[in-house]
């Protein structure tokens, strides 16, 4: 296959994009909605989608929403999410997507940042302009102008600490240039070249449309002309069926999805012949997991990439080299990386500490509203919190947060190590694993572990099998078997969320 490179030699907003490929393409899927949990599916076509966000412009306009406003979705997976938000760029506004079923406690701390002109979500939001997609008015194209502006987004973190924050685009209204032709454009470049994102894919969403990677990634390719089929809800039965069915050809998921569809029944026969790219990230990769994809994909076809929503910085890496340098995430792409001390100085090689990027494009990435702006040196490298070391050839290796950082002993455990072994017996389902305080070690180990199968392990059985895959000041001194750990729907786990609830303290 011939790889077509993604165009950005000329600056064209979102909205005219998705005007452009309804001419040319206008009886294309642009998007499937496949339902949950029946695999029913919503249709539309390239000239829907550009009507009917027409229809959802003019309507959002006549309630007040022009360029520097802002439109918080709060919805499911649906067609709605992609109608009002193709809208909303069409306006040139910001949209903020929200979970649907936030706490009411977090939502409002997210409102006070957010200030929306209109929130689009199923139920009433006291406070505010509140519409569901069907209040939304429908009225013609003429009484309203597609704006020529980038396309703006913040997205809502609950952060390390627990507090809400919104992470904005610094530029996000009325400010062309982000589509094609600037530095940000560039940007995606390499990473579109790591992941082979091309014009026209077929790409499967299979995440939650209110995180970030989900969410970016879907509509980059909604823009490029991809048709998104997107889950409702996610199942390994249902993404491997739309996998088969539609021809998938681009794929994001998250560790915790991989190993599910590993674990379906049948996996591997299934067939994957389609798949250019199944790309992962969010979340650390157990290696084992990871080879069991490369042997079933090839290693070609997987990538990993490590980010952040800050935008401060990227590397990636695929399966090929991944081989070469089992567990790291690559090498930066379009931009400057360090491991700093926590005096910024710089680590030695192999040596763990905070990673700090700067991106290779002039200008700030992003903006917090609600926290601090996060660290950065006097020349430019930021961090958000999270540690790692390079080798001599230059590729990163992710550590942990500092905030799940388990010191015990004055040994350093990584959680996310202890994690993968556990995740290595076959009838672990999931694991978390955090720290717990003690007033000798001043934390021990604690697993958190959801079990499965007929006749399932004995904490004694899990402790007899750990001993055989780590060093014993790593080994968890206690267990829990849960009925379920806590993820997001993204997989994330909340860790200092988990040890808070054990020890009665504040995340």
């Amino acid at each position: 296959m011939t790889q077509q490179r993604l165009a950005f030699d000329h600056y064209i907003s979102y909205g005219e994009q998705i005007r452009r490929v309804a001419r040319d393409r206008p009886d294309d899927a642009a998007v499937t909605l496949v339902h949950h949990p029946d695999a029913s599916t919503t249709r539309l076509t390239w000239a829907e989608l550009d009507a009917r966000s027409d229809a959802f412009a003019a309507g959002l306009a006549a309630r007040g929403v022009g360029a520097r406003s802002v439109v918080l979705v709060k919805l499911r997976n649906s067609i709605e999410h992609v109608l009002v938000t193709v809208a909303t760029w069409k306006l040139g506004a910001c949209v903020i997507p929200l979970r649907y079923d936030m706490p009411a406690r977090e939502c409002d701390q997210i409102l006070a940042l957010a200030k929306p002109t209109v929130i689009v979500s199923l139920d009433h939001v006291p406070g505010f302009l509140s519409l569901t997609p069907d209040q939304i008015p429908r009225m013609r194209r003429e009484d309203w102008r597609l704006a020529d502006a980038r396309p703006g987004k913040a997205v809502c973190s609950g952060g390390s600490t627990g507090t809400p924050k919104l992470i904005v685009d610094p530029l996000p209204w009325g400010n062309p240039g982000a589509v094609a032709g600037t530095a940000e454009g560039h940007c995606l470049q390499p990473l579109a070249e790591l992941l082979r994102l091309r014009p026209h894919q077929v790409q499967l969403v299979c995440g939650p449309l209110y995180h970030n990677a989900p969410f970016g990634w879907a509509y980059w390719g909604l823009f490029f002309g991809h048709h998104l089929v997107i889950l409702e809800r996610f199942t390994p039965q249902g993404a491997v069926d739309c996998v088969e069915k539609y021809r998938v050809e681009f794929m994001f998921a998250v560790p915790t999805m991989m190993l599910r569809l590993m674990r379906l029944a049948g996996v591997a026969d299934r067939d994957w012949s389609s798949v250019e790219t199944l790309f992962h990230g969010a979340a650390s990769c157990p290696p084992w997991l990871k080879r069991q994809w490369m042997d079933l994909l090839g290693p070609d076809r997987v990538a990993e990439l490590y980010g952040a929503t800050e935008a401060i910085g990227a590397a990636g890496i695929r399966g090929e080299e991944w081989l070469a340098h089992p567990g790291s995430v690559g090498r930066p792409l379009g931009c400057d990386l360090r491991i700093l001390d926590d005096s910024q100085r710089e680590a030695p090689t192999g040596e763990v500490g905070m990673i700090y990027m700067r991106p290779h494009h002039a200008g700030p990435t992003y903006e917090y509203r609600g926290s601090a702006p996060a660290p950065m040196t006097e020349d430019g490298f930021i961090t958000v919190g999270d540690f790692g070391h390079v080798d001599e050839e230059g590729h990163l290796y992710i550590a942990d947060r500092r905030v799940d950082l388990i010191i015990s002993g004055g040994a350093n455990v990584f959680p996310a190590e202890v994690e993968g072994a556990l995740l290595e017996h076959p009838q672990v389902v999931d694991a978390a694993v955090i720290g717990l305080p003690d007033p000798e070690w001043g934390h021990t180990v604690h697993a958190i572990v959801q079990l499965a199968g007929r006749s399932r392990p004995t904490v004694e059985a899990l402790a007899e099998f750990m001993k055989d895959q780590l060093a014993a000041y790593k080994l968890p001194r206690s267990y829990e078997i849960a009925d379920r750990i806590p993820r997001d729907e993204a997989g994330k786990l909340r860790r200092s969320a988990l040890a808070a609830e054990r020890t009665g303290s504040t995340p």
